[in-house]
């Protein structure tokens, strides 16, 4: 009854309503050549649920799961420890609520917890306002790009080589359909972050700068003079952060004077999953919150003078008129919106700073250690728990040994940057609290015996 709810009368019935006497009837336009004389070639016919269970169950032992062995992936999705009670607390009545909480005398729980969500990211992103979050951090960044030409009415937007090359790829697709002019570039091993030609570059044209921080190659950079070029040219400054535990150490964004902060909030309570779903978070000054996509829950009281929470704004063709929208964002990343919060909570202030400052030592031993290796070099002057490795060979082989014996050893500039032969030998190796002294020890082992 799950698959097939209908009886045959009642597809008799329903054919002779509409007229047709059989069901090959409904495809009389569908030409014959077109059509399918029997099964497909190669698709094995219907087993039980229980045979597809384990047939499944069988592919899933083939994989390698994060935690089986040393884990150095990172590059914009990182490997932190969950706290088991962030899942059972997501899984609680209060939070069931429909999807979408238009009404919200039923859904309170949602909207205290969206409210409270803001708060965090606009606390942990240093801005005034944040909204209740995006799909994932590449659609957040066009999303601000776009935001910028509202606000500035002008088209040219300037990305910084230290940008995630999936986010630029992203900006690109959507630029073709907006008119938006993108000028942007691959990041060089040699020379560091191009934050300075991009202030020099900012002229009556451009729209924002679009910078990364830490960037793509785990560069971190004091971006506030780049601020007051963008705000001396009426151009406004993006950032985008895909690491937020980085913010327990470093200085937020909208602290040196960015105007809007977006980035991904996977670290934070949302597992790796293969790549999704993950959550989006965005953030700006007070004066742009009614060019801010998505929506904003706010608090309030009601008719008995008791708190609660509502959509203060929704800017979404779904709410208003399809020309005054700013964005046709359907939803929220709601469940994974939830879980930030909840890991959030449970670490607070002191806790996140705590485990920032774990990430970070962890990564300079594993930096310290690996530089020892004959050959190899560490590019960064700094470094949050991301860096990049520079090999005396190309990467990508290396990378491909490195797991044949289970160490998943970083990725390679090669793989984000395939067109660009300057790259092939950088090696991008983030280190998490989840990495231990023994896996450290075992990748440096593994990649001198590669490279040798």
């Amino acid at each position: 009854m799950r698959y097939l709810p209908l009886t045959p009368d009642d597809r008799t019935a329903m054919l002779a309503t509409i007229g047709a006497a059989s069901i090959d009837d409904l495809f009389a336009d569908v030409p014959a050549e077109a059509q399918l004389d029997g099964p497909i070639a190669g698709l094995p016919m219907h087993a039980s649920e229980l045979a597809v269970e384990r047939h499944m169950g069988a592919l899933a032992r083939r994989n390698r799961a994060a935690g089986d062995g040393p884990f150095f992936l990172g590059a914009g999705a990182y490997r932190h420890h969950v706290p088991a009670s962030v899942d059972h607390l997501i899984q609680r009545g209060e939070f069931l609520t429909a999807y979408t909480p238009y009404q919200p005398e039923i859904a309170q729980g949602t909207l205290q917890m969206l409210f409270e969500f803001q708060s965090q990211v606009a606390r942990l992103l240093g801005t005034d306002v944040a909204n209740a979050s995006m799909y994932d951090g590449s659609t957040a960044c066009w999303e601000a790009i776009v935001m910028a030409r509202r606000i500035t009415k002008r088209g040219k937007a300037l990305l910084s080589t230290g940008l995630h090359p999936h986010y630029r790829s992203v900006a690109r697709t959507m630029a073709k359909y907006t008119g938006d002019v993108l000028v942007d570039g691959d990041p060089s091993l040699e020379a560091g972050t191009d934050w300075s030609a991009l202030a020099a570059a900012v002229g009556k044209d451009t729209s924002c700068v679009v910078v990364q921080y830490p960037d793509i190659l785990g560069r971190i950079d004091d971006m506030t003079a780049l601020a007051a070029a963008c705000q001396a040219a009426g151009a406004l400054l993006i950032a985008v952060v895909t690491e937020p535990v980085a913010l327990g150490l470093i200085k937020a964004p909208g602290e040196m004077g960015a105007d809007i902060v977006v980035g991904e909030g996977q670290s934070l309570g949302v597992g790796l999953q293969f790549g999704g779903p993950y959550v989006g978070l965005f953030a700006c000054k007070t004066q742009y919150v009614r060019q801010m996509p998505g929506r904003l829950c706010g608090e309030t009281v009601d008719a008995n003078g008791k708190r609660g929470f509502v959509l203060t704004l929704s800017t979404r063709e779904q709410h208003i008129r399809r020309e005054k929208a700013t964005s046709n964002i359907c939803t929220n990343s709601g469940l994974c919106a939830l879980a930030f919060s909840i890991h959030m909570t449970l670490l607070g202030e002191a806790g996140l700073r705590q485990l920032a400052a774990i990430n970070h030592g962890r990564a300079k031993a594993a930096a310290a250690e690996l530089a020892k290796v004959p050959g190899v070099s560490v590019l960064n002057n700094s470094f949050f728990n991301e860096f990049t490795l520079l090999l005396p060979t190309e990467a990508r082989p290396v990378i491909h040994k490195l797991a044949e014996r289970d160490i998943l050893g970083g990725i390679s500039l090669g793989r984000l940057y395939p067109d660009n032969h300057d790259l092939a030998n950088g090696l991008v190796v983030a280190v998490t609290e989840t990495v231990t002294e023994a896996d450290i020890s075992a990748f440096a082992d593994a990649l001198k015996e590669v490279l040798a």
